[in-house]
């Protein structure tokens, strides 16, 4: 396996765990529509009601160059993942009191602490 792979695997493995702590329920993960893409983590966040739908997109560095993980979010990736979180719910059962698309950037740098930065409700 290519250090990118092991280096995503990784990222969202971290991304995975920091959401369980959270409380949040993973429902799916590198959930995949050929045609068209893949979502890295499908959850729900706890609320009051039914909870709120999250399609989480998971970007990994293990550098200081080229910016903050999150950076890596273009436009066309934030398109793709709202045409990916609407396939989903098209075939899957709702009830959520709400739907959006958050983004958590990994940050695991050799010799240093994993540092995670989690940004909710990403719009295009």
């Amino acid at each position: 396996m290519d250090q990118r792979k092991t280096l995503g695997n990784t990222g969202e493995e971290f991304a995975a765990n920091y959401l369980l702590q959270l409380g949040w329920t993973i429902l799916e993960r590198n959930w995949r529509c050929s045609r068209v893409g893949e979502i890295d983590i499908i959850a729900v966040e706890p609320s009051k009601r039914q909870g709120t739908l999250v399609f989480c997109e998971v970007k990994a560095k293990s550098g200081h160059g080229y910016g903050d993980p999150l950076e890596a979010i273009t436009r066309e990736k934030l398109q793709r993942l709202h045409r990916l979180a609407c396939m989903w719910m098209a075939t899957h059962p709702m009830g959520y009191d709400r739907v959006r698309i958050d983004a958590i950037g990994v940050s695991a740098i050799p010799g240093q602490d994993v540092k995670l930065n989690h940004a909710k409700a990403i719009r295009l």
